[in-house]
């Protein structure tokens, strides 16, 4: 059964909106609830379409002839005015497909070459910060090649990339600002042996 009964958009922005809900609590009550969003348009809300498809893609490149290392970058954030790691990531665009995406935002964020492998359940897309946005993101596992550079960055951006191993990982994780989804993923990488990727043929 339906809960939200009326939407309201409250603000009219490029990249995220607010918008704001009526609806039922559990016990039958009213209640507003606030919700930001990537999209522009009420309809197209996930609490209207329940469509989950991904507004971003995360990418988790392992890099190195030994497959020793993970691609990260160390990114400027203005929410908490200061650097956080994180993987590469970005908005899927229209007309894209979140490997697509993926693809791009590698070249874009570290100058690297993205190789994708198939992810199956794992790549699907979830939701990253459901008491607060429908915005969902999918992962995208590969290898990758070449030299970091952040020659094809936006002037926006202010991106340093990382090819960390598990001794750098454990530091990060214990030291640095590190965005949750990029710290669940380092952690597995900590605790892997070998190929971090292989769990995805073992599925």
């Amino acid at each position: 059964m339906d809960r939200i009964h009326q939407v309201k958009k409250l603000t009219d922005n490029p990249y995220l909106n607010l918008y704001q809900f009526s609806a039922a609590k559990r016990d039958g009550g009213e209640l507003e609830y606030y919700v930001s969003s990537r999209t522009k348009q009420t309809e197209r809300l996930k609490a209207v379409t329940h469509d989950t498809h991904p507004d971003g893609v995360v990418i988790y490149g392992v890099y190195g002839e030994n497959k020793d290392k993970i691609v990260l970058v160390r990114q400027y954030r203005y929410p908490v005015g200061d650097y956080v790691y994180e993987f590469p990531a970005g908005l899927v665009e229209p007309g894209e497909d979140m490997v697509q995406a993926g693809i791009r935002e590698m070249f874009e964020e570290t100058g690297l070459t993205f190789h994708p492998i198939s992810g199956g359940a794992y790549q699907r897309s979830f939701f990253t910060s459901v008491g607060m946005t429908d915005e969902s993101c999918g992962t995208c596992f590969g290898y990758c090649e070449g030299t970091p550079t952040n020659a094809n960055q936006e002037d926006s951006e202010d991106i340093q990339v990382v090819l960390a191993d598990r001794a750098e990982c454990r530091r990060i994780l214990k030291e640095e600002n590190v965005a949750i989804m990029c710290a669940y993923m380092m952690m597995h990488f900590i605790a892997s042996e070998g190929d971090p990727l292989k769990f995805i043929e073992e599925k």
